[in-house]
């Protein structure tokens, strides 16, 4: 039973950074519509920006991490705390390096972590135990959210900022 709550407790951590992307993406996507035309391009440039932003999650987890590890950053202690998912939920900041026409590889990164997320509503949709996990799991999704709309919006104005200060 504990090693599950932990091993639930880490889902929830991993859903709570990374789940809420494949939405926004979605969403912006959805915005931008046929790239073909000629659109606005300020929701262009978010299209561009949107691996950018996960990688800021990469980041925020990656510090996440580090922070439950201390004060021990010994082998044992590292190799005994990670896991796949955390391992690959660590490869999010590998999505600074810039993609441009492959995208759509940091929402495939993300697409692993909103599968758990998915496999909890339909693992328990019928027991009354399980209301209360899907409550849990969607506070922690409206986190995600909020998360992920943040670092997009933070990289956006860092771009902006970082665009104007070039053109002075």
């Amino acid at each position: 039973m504990d090693n599950n709550l932990i091993a639930y407790i880490e889902r929830l951590q991993l859903i709570a950074f990374f789940a809420g992307y494949p939405l926004i993406y979605a969403l912006v996507n959805f915005i931008a519509g046929d790239r073909s035309k000629q659109a606005n391009a300020f929701v262009n440039r978010l299209v561009i920006l949107l691996p950018f932003s996960y990688a800021l999650t990469g980041v925020l987890f990656l510090g996440f991490v580090l922070k439950n590890l201390y004060p021990d950053y010994s082998i044992e202690n590292i190799a005994q705390q990670f896991t796949y998912l955390k391992i690959w939920g660590l490869l999010a900041v590998l999505f600074w390096i810039p993609f441009r026409k492959k995208s759509v590889i940091s929402l495939l990164h993300s697409l692993v972590f909103f599968f758990f997320l998915l496999r909890d509503i339909f693992m328990h949709m019928t027991s009354y135990i399980g209301i209360d996990v899907i409550k849990n799991d969607m506070k922690v999704y409206t986190g995600s959210l909020l998360l992920n709309t943040g670092t997009l919006t933070v990289i956006v104005i860092l771009h902006f900022i970082i665009r104007k200060s070039r053109e002075t």
